[in-house]
Order: structure tokens, then sequence, then C-alpha cells
């Protein structure tokens, strides 16, 4: 299963660009610090798409980025892109993983933690969520889970999860409470006047409210020690990072494989 770092996902809507080139919306993101792209346009015909998805992958290579196809597995691997994003009404992930190999990324769109412990079970690399709050390009799934519903949802899976829908600036800090391991936007960044600063600020944010420790895997530990973490955390009073501080002088985390060790 693929490792994936999708703190801040965008997901294209060229129709939210305001008349501008949506390669040109997406280099200034990249530039802005996006490392992660999914190509989302689903009127365009097959040869459109895939000329799209070409010039995509050129740009994302330059970026060291990863580019993701919604739903188009022959898309994908015609352009050699880093994975496809499916959902309820695609192909079976057995399917897409043994069509696309082991070194492939899958996501998947989870409007529910069934559909999401779901896709964990079949072999998926990380879950979007949501939508968490409205938003109109996601009105058509109904009414938003809400930040308590993720919530669980990140508790029951190991499998990272990215909050989609109505993600802002201003809600970023309850969203990392949640236990996240990103966030997907749309037009936070494509309708955004200046979408280069749109995600450096965007990450910037995120940053700031980041606590790694809450959502690392905490392997290797005893028992006594996930009750000793879990119980600092409960005091938090919605701050985890205050008490992962005071938690940080007994145990270390290795954030790029998110496992814990005693100190001592």
């Amino acid at each position: 299963m693929q490792t994936t770092d999708f703190s801040l996902y965008l997901i294209t809507d060229r129709q939210q660009t305001g008349g501008r080139s949506l390669l040109d919306v997406v280099h200034l993101a990249l530039e802005g610090g996006v490392r992660a792209v999914q190509l989302r346009e689903k009127d365009l015909s097959t040869a459109e798409l895939y000329s799209l998805a070409a010039e995509l992958r050129l740009l994302t290579s330059q970026f060291a980025a990863r580019l993701i196809i919604n739903d188009r597995l022959d898309i994908a691997l015609a352009v050699g892109a880093d994975g496809v994003h499916i959902g309820v009404n695609s192909l079976p992930i057995a399917v897409v993983r043994r069509l696309m190999g082991n070194d492939k990324i899958i996501g998947y769109s989870a409007h529910a933690i069934d559909e999401a412990l779901h896709a964990q079970s079949a072999g998926a690399d990380f879950v979007t969520f949501g939508p968490v709050y409205f938003t109109p390009s996601k009105a058509e799934y109904g009414r938003p889970c809400g930040v308590k519903k993720l919530a669980e949802a990140t508790s029951a899976l190991t499998i990272p999860i990215i909050a989609l829908g109505g993600i802002s600036e201003a809600r970023i800090a309850e969203l990392h409470r949640a236990k996240v391991r990103g966030i997907a936007v749309i037009s936070a960044i494509m309708a955004a006047a200046d979408p280069r600063a749109a995600a450096a600020s965007l990450l910037k944010k995120m940053a700031d409210n980041a606590c790694p420790f809450v959502s690392a895997p905490r392997r290797g530990l005893s028992n006594a020690v996930h009750a000793t973490v879990d119980a600092e955390l409960s005091r938090s009073s919605g701050h985890p990072c205050r008490s992962m501080r005071r938690l940080g002088k007994r145990y270390r985390t290795n954030f790029r494989e998110t496992t814990w060790e005693k100190i001592g």
C-alpha cells in the first residue's frame, strides 16, 4: 500500500478559474506549495482529458508533485499518473489495484464511515471524507457530515483521511482537532485571485495548527504507554499540541514514518 502525504490536496475545476487557464492556476498553486493535484474535469471528451492530463503530468513532475486522475483509469495509465481517485460508482478497488499495480495510489471518496471502512478493507491508500461543511460543488451528496462524523471516521480508520467540502483557513484548527491527515480544496485555490498566495497561506495555517503526534500511529508502544498518551490528549481541552509538548519530553515520533518510540 502506498504511503501518501496529501496534506493539501488540490482538486481541479476549470469552471472556477475566472477565465484563467487551468494549467496556469495549477502552476501557481504548485509554486505556492501544493504537492498533490487531482484532475477532475468530468465533462471533457476522452481526447481533451488526455491532452490536459499529459500537460499536467509534465507540470506536476517539475515540482515532484503527485498527479491523481479522477475515475479515469485509462487516462491515468496513459499519462503515467501517480494514481486514480475513485468512488462508489467506479470500478471496484481490487480491480483498479490489479490493473494499476501496487506502486500506484488509489484514493476513494467516502461520504459515510461505512464507505470509508469498505475502502480501507478493499485496499485504498487514502480516503477523502465529506462534505464536512456545506459547499455548492458537493450539494448533490446531501447534508454535510460535520466535524463530529469526521472525527469518528479518523478514529475508525488507519489509512489517512483527508477532509473535503467547504474547507477554509478559518476551519483548519477544528479539522486538525478531528485528526485529519490533510485537506482537499477546490475553490479555495482554483477561484482565488492569487492561487500561489492562497496555497501558501493554507499550508502556513496548517503548519501553525499541526500536531503530527495526534494522528501518528503509535506502533511499538505498550498498552500502558497508549493509555498515557490518550489520557494526556483527553486533558487537552481542544488544544492537543499543548499536551503533546508535555509528552514530547518522554516520547519522540518519527514523522516521516509516523512511528513512536520511548525516550530513555
